[in-house]
């Protein structure tokens, strides 16, 4: 079987961040899939066709790459950030598993990316310095109850936290919830970061202590970084201060 599947991440949105092989891979692809927004990152190209979906049609855009890929195309599906970080590879992966027999011979790469968290992380200095954790607030595809099961082992652990899909038109609540199931378990001087649209021209950083952090500052581009308590602050005489968590952390 000579059809590939190419599970691409584009990087948090600056053209410079996205790597030399998913460039590459990309230009290697007659069929692009992916949510509107992150195939509009993409340059157009001769003879290349593109497969636009919303970005609640994971499963179906899986289904759909898969199976022109049998026909022996070349194909591409494309993540934000990191494909493998709440991105479309594990969607792909769980699309083969249960699909027709044929889509386990498959070509199947998946091409890294720089996630957000890397991205914010870099602009503020080194808050992941030490342990962190990744948590979606979306409760889509897992019940409410294991999200907040999961804040409170983090914070407890002593974690750094990046928090992703952190608000919605849809989902308009979780991160105000969230932020005051964590006020009870970290001190309120804890450092928060609300980091959207990292590295696009949009780009928006605001920081606050737990005590102070608005929900309303974030949406479906923000995320939310939580310090734990070994975070410190570093303040300059111009431009945001520098974050970092030192290495020897208890």
């Amino acid at each position: 079987m000579s059809g590939r599947l190419a599970v691409i991440g584009l990087g948090p949105g600056d053209p410079a961040l996205l790597t030399p092989q998913a460039a590459a891979s990309l230009a290697a692809a007659t069929e692009v899939f992916g949510y509107g927004r992150y195939l509009a990152r993409i340059p157009p190209r001769a003879g290349q066709r593109r497969h636009p979906s919303d970005n609640r049609e994971e499963d179906a855009r899986a289904r759909a790459a898969l199976a022109l890929a049998e026909t022996g195309a070349a194909v591409a599906i494309v993540s934000g950030g990191d494909a493998g970080v709440f991105g479309m590879a594990a969607a792909v992966f769980e699309a083969i598993e249960f699909g027709p027999p044929a889509w386990h011979a498959l070509e199947v790469e998946v091409i890294p990316g720089i996630s957000a968290l890397l991205a914010v992380a870099a602009r503020l200095g080194a808050p992941l310095g030490h342990d962190f954790c990744a948590i979606s607030l979306s409760d889509n595809l897992k019940p409410w109850t294991t999200v907040t099961r999961r804040l409170i082992a983090a914070a407890g652990a002593g974690f750094v936290i990046a928090l992703y899909n952190p608000a919605s038109r849809a989902r308009p609540w979780q991160l105000g919830a969230a932020l005051a199931l964590l006020r009870a378990c970290l001190p309120g001087t804890t450092p928060v970061v609300f980091a959207t649209a990292v590295t696009r021209p949009d780009e928006r950083i605001a920081l606050a202590t737990l005590a102070t952090a608005d929900a309303a500052l974030a949406d479906m581009r923000t995320l939310v970084l939580i310090g734990s308590e070994a975070t410190r602050r570093i303040e300059r005489p111009a431009g945001t201060p520098w974050l970092y968590t030192p290495r020897h952390a208890p």
